[in-house]
């Protein structure tokens, strides 16, 4: 029982901790446990091409401990954010470190089984440096990734990624690349630096759990203050461009004589479809703010029936539309990942 309290506890004692220090409550618990599951899937799919890899190419046991295991076992871990980011679930620094740390954790959990199955050891150090060490280890990587991943993207990816100049396939996947690389190869730095046991493993996890705990949790205070920044600035613009359109004046703004202005290339319709679509995606965009401060302060926030049907509109009036309208569209309103993240929470 010691054994595996201290080989499985510490990791998720942390993540608790983490899911406390978001007071915007951006996730959910049973999504925490879902990628709990996910990085347990990770596990298994990174033990299966490790076995492969040792018994049918590579045989320098060190080698691949130090070098080969950490490329595969962080990327097989990054896919699965990289794969929530594209989906628009991880919209700010301090979910994409619950996410990344969620997932290393049931990385870890189901690694530490195995090793408490594999391993006949009754030495507690052993399980100090599983738990303490190997466990916070991997769920520290991943969060670093998902963080310096997420930071990435906002500073170059939704700019770039839409871009005239980076349509072409190729284009995009430079810039892809550009934006995965920073994060994956800190968290493959960590990982074989903890592997090369260049220090005594005690040493190397206690000094670990200073300075990853220590980084993550100075992140998430400077990402909660820029996201209560994005509320109140948001907010305020938003309200402003509302009333614009409900008083009618919206016409009268470098706004609306730009909307005007395409009505040489779309129909009334379209136009008219695209002034809709304006206002609910505000209107939506309101809600969702407001959804996050009521979570901040301690109260629960009802979705009414009303969102739902606004939800169901705006796909159709994206459909109607179309890629190329909601691309003409795009300067009066900017869909960023933030945006699309916003309406993905309240959906």
């Amino acid at each position: 029982m010691i054994e595996t309290s201290v080989s499985l506890l510490p990791v998720f004692i942390f993540l608790i901790v983490l899911i406390y220090f978001d007071s915007y409550k951006l996730i959910k618990v049973n999504v925490v446990l879902f990628l709990i599951a996910c990085g347990g899937l990770a596990a298994g799919a990174s033990y299966l091409v490790n076995r492969f890899l040792l018994e049918s190419i590579i045989t320098d046991l060190n080698f691949y401990v130090r070098y080969i295991s950490p490329l595969i076992e962080e990327l097989i871990k990054a896919s699965l954010i990289i794969y929530f980011i594209s989906k628009n679930k991880i919209g700010f620094l301090v979910d994409a470190a619950i996410y990344g740390f969620a997932i290393g954790a049931g990385f870890a959990f189901i690694e530490n089984i195995y090793y408490l199955s594999a391993v006949e050891s009754s030495s507690i150090f052993l399980w100090i440096i599983r738990g303490f060490g190997t466990a916070v280890m991997h769920g520290g990587t991943t969060a670093i990734f998902s963080i310096i991943t997420r930071n990435m993207y906002d500073r170059q990816g939704d700019a770039k990624m839409s871009s005239p100049k980076t349509a072409g396939l190729a284009g995009r996947f430079l810039i892809f690349l550009t934006i995965i690389f920073p994060g994956f190869m800190s968290a493959v730095v960590i990982h074989s630096f903890f592997n090369h046991l260049v220090l005594p493993a005690l040493a190397v996890t206690v000094l670990q759990l200073i300075l990853l705990p220590t980084l993550i949790v100075y992140i998430f205070k400077r990402s909660e203050a820029a996201l209560r920044d994005w509320l109140e600035k948001g907010l305020d613009n938003e309200v402003q461009l509302l009333e614009q359109i409900d008083n009618g004046i919206f016409s009268e703004t470098k706004a609306g004589q730009y909307l005007l202005s395409l009505q040489n290339n779309f129909s009334g319709a379209t136009l008219a479809d695209m002034l809709c679509m304006i206002k609910l995606h505000v209107e939506l965009s309101i809600k969702a703010k407001g959804v996050l401060l009521m979570r901040k302060v301690g109260l629960h926030a009802v979705i009414e029936d009303e969102v739902k049907e606004k939800l169901q509109e705006m796909k159709f009036l994206e459909k109607s539309i179309g890629p190329t309208g909601i691309l003409a569209v795009s300067p009066i309103f900017t869909q960023s990942t933030k945006d699309l993240w916003q309406i993905y929470m309240i959906a």
